[in-house]
């Protein structure tokens, strides 16, 4: 499959509402926030797989952003919000990008769908200069609620999701790259719902009180199996 326009429309984006203090807004906000508060501000930061550009278009001014993406239409969408980002198509596993020139590298939701996601963490930590800083996030295998959603949890409803992967295993690859881990962590249980005959709205206060408080806050407290997804923060020594 293609990442075209359709499968914007009916994937990564699917039901997703781009206002402000939406959930995605929300989402894309703590992502903001990781990357200034655990990277040097006024640094070059690339956003792997940048979609229609909502992250990377929130750091613009705090840092020199770039942004790449398979998909030339998101591209062209994402002009819109990113602006000043300096934006090309291109390949998650063979960055067009010099050596040590980046602060802060963001690939978020992306190496699920890569073939080979472990060539794309080694070119990350070329592209990453010392004191440089990787945020990594993917679907959890290990989140403790997955066994209640059996084949209905969220990771396995993409078919392009082919790398899903242990979180052992991602950490593995990032220590590889010549990156050494700070911080590993998770974003709460959004998936709802979980119970059967039980509110949705309500599963949502249940469940989701906890990440959303991480998100709004930015403090970061949730254990890595308390979430749908495993975010992974490293640096360059």
């Amino acid at each position: 499959m293609p990442f075209d326009k359709y499968y914007f429309s009916t994937h990564t984006y699917e039901g997703v509402s781009f206002k402000k203090y939406s959930q995605y807004w929300w989402s894309n906000r703590f992502y903001a926030g990781l990357a200034r508060r655990f990277g040097e501000e006024g640094s070059n930061l690339l956003e792997i797989g940048s979609g229609l550009g909502h992250l990377v278009g929130q750091l613009d001014g705090h840092f020199r952003t770039f942004g790449i993406d398979v998909n030339p239409w998101a591209l062209s969408a994402s002009k819109n919000v990113a602006g000043s980002t300096h934006l090309q198509v291109a390949s998650a596993d063979r960055l067009p990008f010099e050596s040590d020139s980046f602060g802060v590298v963001i690939i978020k939701h992306v190496v699920e769908h890569l073939q080979g996601p472990a060539l794309c963490i080694t070119e990350i930590g070329r592209l990453l200069k010392p004191g440089g800083v990787l945020i990594l996030s993917t679907p959890n295998l290990e989140s403790l609620l997955k066994p209640w959603k059996g084949d209905r949890w969220i990771g396995y409803q993409d078919p392009t999701h082919i790398s899903l992967k242990q979180p052992a295993e991602w950490l593995q690859m990032v220590a590889s790259a010549g990156l050494k881990t700070r911080r590993v962590f998770a974003d709460g249980f959004w998936d709802v719902p979980y119970v059967k005959g039980l509110p949705k709205g309500l599963q949502k206060i249940i469940f989701g009180s906890l990440g959303g408080l991480q998100a709004v806050t930015r403090f970061i407290f949730l254990p890595y199996r308390w979430g749908e997804s495993i975010i992974i923060i490293a640096r360059k020594p």
